[in-house]
């Protein structure tokens, strides 16, 4: 029995210390969550008003851009999918990489081809061990990207978008997104959206109407010098989301692994305390035993 209670003991001082880790993982995603929170409330509005600039340039102007006029006969897509770099956070990657896998069917039926451009190590992961193509990879910036990743990002997605995929096997003709938007602290939804060709109903004037704007020199040189920034800060503010999410997420599994490890260690704690109370009541049988025995032997010889 003493042997149990042993085991019991070190499985309790096994899962305690787990529970300090993920405590203070916790703790750490939970400071991080503001952090991040106020860097998306910050770049969002700069990212819409961006947005109605460019849809409002594009309404306007008569000249076909290479990044507003879809293609006739469209062949290839490319995918952005965001993820984690680091795990233990619930399933916040699976749920992209899930969003990111439906877009991807939705697109190859429409008959295109898709290239994937992954960011963060668990869709790199994900799509390597099962063979995948991967048309480019960024990792190591998920829970802390910056302007500079998302220009990185943006410049390959433009260079692809601009060729032509008609000769080029790099070339796209449409350019989609997958993110997981933050709601709340409890709500993180993944989404998937397309970034190129612009689509002008993506203005939230009101009644329809887009602010009167006056371009110079040109539209079109407008369209060339705005667009390229439109993507990087679209880009940018899903990298901030996904970051968000990703906080919110792991603050969210390592509260929930915590309260699993205190329900652990109170069932543990009550085996250890039977098989200890067992132990007594054997070691007491014992004495008392060993007594009644000692008593008789004394009265046989008398």
């Amino acid at each position: 029995m003493g042997a149990q209670l042993r085991i019991y003991r070190r499985r309790i001082r096994s899962v305690k210390a787990t529970k300090k880790i993920t405590k203070a993982m916790e703790l750490i995603s939970a400071s991080r969550i503001v952090k991040a929170q106020q860097r998306v409330n910050a770049s969002s509005p700069y990212a819409r008003e961006l947005t109605h600039a460019v849809t409002a340039v594009a309404s306007v102007s008569s000249t076909s851009h290479p990044l507003t006029t879809e293609s006739a006969k469209p062949i290839r897509a490319a995918v952005l999918i965001i993820t984690a770099d680091r795990g233990m956070a619930g399933a916040y990657s699976n749920a992209a990489i899930k969003e990111g896998d439906q877009l991807i069917s939705l697109l190859k039926e429409r008959g295109l081809s898709v290239k994937p451009y992954l960011v963060g190590r668990k869709a790199v992961s994900f799509y390597k061990f099962r063979n995948r193509e991967i048309a480019n990879s960024w990792t190591g910036f998920s829970d802390n990207p910056t302007y500079a990743n998302a220009k990185e990002i943006s410049d390959s997605l433009i260079n692809a978008f601009i060729a032509d995929a008609q000769t080029d096997l790099n070339g796209v003709d449409e350019l989609h997104i997958v993110y997981t938007e933050f709601k709340s602290m409890l709500t993180q939804l993944p989404l998937a959206k397309r970034m190129l060709p612009l689509e002008v109903v993506e203005s939230e004037a009101p009644a329809g109407f887009l602010p009167s704007y006056e371009f110079e020199p040109s539209p079109e040189v407008v369209l060339d010098s705005l667009l390229p920034k439109y993507i990087e800060a679209r880009v940018y503010n899903a990298l901030l989301q996904s970051a968000a999410s990703e906080h919110a997420a792991r603050r969210r599994a390592m509260k929930s692994a915590t309260d699993n490890a205190d329900e652990l260690i109170k069932g543990l704690t009550r085996l250890a305390n039977a098989a200890r109370q067992a132990e007594i009541t054997q070691e007491i049988s014992e004495i008392v035993g060993g007594a009644d025995a000692l008593a008789s032997s004394n009265a046989g010889s008398e």
